[in-house]
């Protein structure tokens, strides 16, 4: 009977004994859950934001307009196709550099300036004389001339020798101009024009036609 008894005892304190390794060990897990949703509370280490869309234009809704190079007023885009006197998609329309929606006629703010003198045309660059530092170009097969720039009110000669690809490139590759402005510039007899999107070319420094459109970033790529 006292065997009996010692062993009930010694049965009742082992399963005393489970019971609290059991409550121990449920504590610990428990407190280990706790701290997993404080970690999955903490941003990450690598965060991706993703850009907006480039705004597309409303064209219902007003925007600076320009005729003949002055500005007259915010209308809708169809009204100033009508104040011009030509179709909606004749006008260059786009963000200019303050931020402003803007409609103009191809160049229509910046005239094309007189066809430079021989004296311009022959004058080679001088970097000592403020003239723009141009990388050399390689080599070309194929028709070659002088490649130079309209600035500050005058032509400067940046290359001889080059192709009228090659020119485009060294003129306009990754400028970029806002709705009726342009940029300047002549290979040989031809007249280069840098306006929103593309290049264009002339012969007789008047009548202009597509040359080559811009890439990304305002990219000029090579014309053969």
């Amino acid at each position: 009977m006292a065997k009996d008894q010692k062993r009930w005892i010694a049965i009742g304190i082992g399963a005393a004994v489970a019971i609290i390794v059991g409550i121990i060990l449920a504590m610990g897990i428990s407190r280990g859950h706790k701290d997993d949703e404080k970690m999955n509370d903490q941003p990450t280490g690598l965060t991706f934001k993703v850009a907006d869309p480039a705004p597309s234009l409303d064209t219902k809704k007003p925007l600076r307009c320009y005729v003949n190079g002055a500005y007259v007023g915010d209308v809708t885009l169809a009204e100033c196709a009508k104040k011009n006197g030509v179709a909606a998609q004749q006008l260059d329309v786009g963000i200019d550099d303050n931020g402003n929606q803007v409609a103009a006629p191809t160049a229509s703010l910046v005239p094309v300036p007189g066809a430079p003198g021989s004296a311009e045309a022959a004058q080679p660059a001088d970097p000592a004389q403020g003239a723009e530092i141009v990388p050399p170009t390689a080599t070309a097969a194929g028709p070659t001339a002088s490649c130079l720039r309209y600035s500050s009110n005058s032509w400067n000669k940046l290359a001889d020798n080059i192709t009228l690809g090659q020119c485009a490139i060294l003129l306009f590759d990754t400028r970029c101009v806002s709705p009726g402005q342009a940029s300047y510039g002549r290979w040989g007899s031809k007249t280069l024009r840098l306006v929103p999107r593309r290049v264009e070319q002339s012969d007789d420094n008047a009548t202009f036609r597509p040359l080559v459109d811009q890439g990304q970033g305002c990219s000029v790529p090579m014309v053969r």
